[in-house]
C-alpha cells in the first residue's frame, strides 16, 4: 500500500507540478491595508488647521465641478457611488448606492426629501462633528450631490442639540453658499433647485434611529415607527424620504469627482473605501483619524493613538465600533481587520468605527454596568422587551459589579438579554444587550471570581 501511494503522489506531480509551480509564481502577495497616503483623504481639515469656510474649501478642492456632476444626472452618481462600494457609515453598513437608488421610483406628485442624521450620540464617537465644525463644505455639497442622485428637493440636517459650535458652523457654510449661489434656486447653475436647512435635537440618544429622527423632526416624540412602510415611501411629512449618516453623505462629491473605482481601491471587498475611525480610552495619544478600511486593529491604535497605556501587553479589551456593539478581549483583537465583515466574524461590529481602549487597570465589569445604565436611560419605552429588559440588565449588571449575584445569574443574563435581542421595533434594544453579552462571551471568568470572593467576603463578616 505504501508503493501504491508513493505511485500516487509521483504521478499527481507528474501531472500537476508543472500547474502548481505556475500558479504559485503568479499568484500577488498577500495584500495589506492602511497607511493612507496624504493625497488620498477626503477629510483634509479634519483637525480645524485651515480656514473652514468657503474661501478655505474652494482651496481644497471642494465645490470642483459640482455643476458636471449635477448635470450628468442621478443615474450616473448612483452608478459611481455603487461601484465605490460605499456601505453607510452611520453604524449598520447598509450598501449606500442601493439605498439611495429606492428614491427613484416613478414621481406620484410628493416631494422628496433627503434628512442628514448628525444626531451622533453613541458613546465613544466622535467623527460627524469633526466634519461639521471643520469641513461643514462638504457636507454642504454632499447634500447637493445625494440630492440629486435621488431627487430630492431639499435636504433637512438633524443636528445633536448639544452640538452648538458645530450647527454654527454648519449655518454659515449654508448662508455662503445660498449667497453664492451654489445651493437654492438654479444650485451652481444647473437648473437644479434644492434647498438645506439645518434642524436642531434635543439630546436624546433615540433620536439617532432614523424613524425616531423623522419623528422628531416633525415635530412629535422621538419613538421610532412600525416598519414597512419604510422611509423610502412614506417618511418624513409623509414624503418619500432617505436618511444617510453625516459621514456618508459627505464622502459622495470625493467618489463622484475622482471616481468609484478610485474609492472601491481601498480595503478588502465589500468593505471598500476610507473611513474615519475615532480612537479614545487607555491610549496615549486619543484622536480621530481617516484610515483605509480593513487597517489591522492593533495597527491603527499604535500607529496613529500612540499605543496602548502601558504597552500592548497591558490590553484587557476593546469595544471596536461605539458603545453598542460587543467587546473583544485581547487574544481576538491581536490580528483582527478593522472592517465590516472581520469583525462580525468575531461576534461584534464595526458600527460607527468608534474604538474604546480598555487597559488592564480598567474594571471592566463597572464599564459594561455603565453602558446598561445609559441604555435604560435612553430607552424611549415603546416596546416592552426593550423598556423592562434594559432596567433588569442595569439592575443586574450593578450587583454583578460587586460581585452580589450567584454564579447562575450569569446564564439567566444571557436569556434575558436573547429575550430583548430581535425582539424590539429598532436596534436600541440590541444596543442594550450587545455589550452584555460580550462581556459574557469573553470575561466569565472575571465574573465568577467576583461572585466568589463577594461570598467569601460574607461569610468571614457572618463568623
Amino acid at each position: 500500500s505504501n508503493k501504491m501511494a508513493a505511485l500516487i503522489t509521483r504521478i499527481q506531480r507528474h501531472k500537476f507540478g508543472g500547474f502548481a509551480a505556475r500558479t504559485l509564481s503568479t499568484a500577488s502577495p498577500q495584500k495589506s491595508y492602511g497607511g493612507l497616503k496624504d493625497e488620498d483623504r477626503i477629510f483634509t481639515n479634519l483637525y480645524g488647521k485651515h480656514d473652514w469656510k468657503l474661501k478655505g474649501a474652494l482651496k481644497r478642492g471642494d465645490w470642483y465641478k459640482t455643476k458636471e456632476i449635477l448635470l450628468k444626472g442621478h443615474e450616473w452618481i448612483l452608478k459611481e457611488v455603487s461601484t465605490s462600494g460605499l456601505r453607510g457609515r452611520g453604524g449598520a453598513g447598509f450598501p449606500t448606492g442601493l439605498k439611495w437608488g429606492f428614491m427613484n421610483k416613478p414621481s406620484d406628485g410628493r416631494p422628496k426629501y433627503l434628512v442628514v442624521n448628525a444626531d451622533e450620540g453613541e458613546p465613544g464617537t466622535c467623527k460627524d462633528r469633526e466634519i461639521m465644525r471643520h469641513d461643514p463644505h462638504k457636507l454642504v455639497e454632499g447634500c447637493l450631490v445625494a440630492g440629486r442622485s435621488m431627487g430630492a428637493c431639499a435636504a433637512y440636517i438633524y443636528i445633536r442639540g448639544e452640538f452648538y459650535y458645530e450647527f454654527s458652523n454648519m449655518q454659515t457654510a449654508i448662508n455662503e453658499c445660498y449667497e453664492a449661489g451654489l445651493i437654492g434656486k438654479n444650485a451652481c447653475g444647473s437648473g437644479y433647485d434644492f434647498d438645506v436647512y439645518m434642524h436642531r435635537g434635543a439630546g436624546a440618544y433615540i433620536c439617532g434611529e432614523e424613524t425616531a429622527l423623522i419623528e422628531s423632526l416633525e415635530g412629535k416624540a422621538g419613538k421610532p415607527r412600525l416598519k414597512p412602510p419604510f422611509p423610502a415611501d412614506i417618511g418624513v411629512f409623509g414624503c418619500p424620504t432617505t436618511v444617510a449618516n453625516v459621514e456618508t453623505v459627505a464622502v459622495a462629491p470625493a467618489i463622484c469627482r475622482r471616481g468609484g473605482d478610485w474609492f472601491a481601491s481601498f480595503g478588502r471587498e465589500r468593505n471598500s473605501g476610507t473611513k474615519l475611525f475615532c480612537i479614545s480610552g487607555h491610549v496615549n495619544a486619543p484622536c480621530t483619524v481617516e484610515e483605509e478600511m480593513s487597517i489591522p486593529l492593533r495597527e491603527l491604535i499604535e500607529r496613529h493613538a500612540g499605543g496602548v497605556t502601558g504597552g500592548w501587553d497591558n490590553l484587557l479589551g476593546i469595544i471596536p465600533g461605539g458603545s453598542s456593539v460587543p467587546v473583544i478581549p485581547r487574544s481576538v483583537c491581536d490580528d483582527v481587520l478593522m472592517d465590516f465583515d472581520a469583525l462580525v466574524n468575531v461576534n461584534s461590529g464595526l458600527g460607527t468605527a468608534a474604538v474604546i481602549v480598555m487597559d488592564k487597570s480598567a474594571d471592566i465589569v463597572k464599564c459594561i454596568a455603565r453602558l446598561s445604565d445609559f441604555y435604560q436611560h435612553e430607552s424611549c419605552g415603546q416596546c416592552t422587551p426593550c423598556r423592562e429588559g434594559s432596567g433588569w440588565l442595569a439592575m443586574m449588571m450593578e450587583r454583578f459589579v460587586s460581585g452580589n449575584a450567584e454564579p447562575s445569574e450569569i446564564d439567566m443574563m444571557w436569556e434575558l438579554s436573547k429575550q430583548i435581542e430581535g425582539h424590539t421595533i429598532c436596534a436600541l434594544g440590541d444596543a442594550a444587550a450587545w455589550p452584555v453579552q460580550g462581556l459574557i462571551r469573553h470575561f466569565r471568568p472575571e465574573l465568577e471570581a467576583r461572585m466568589a470572593k463577594y461570598k467569601n467576603k460574607e461569610a468571614v463578616a457572618s463568623q
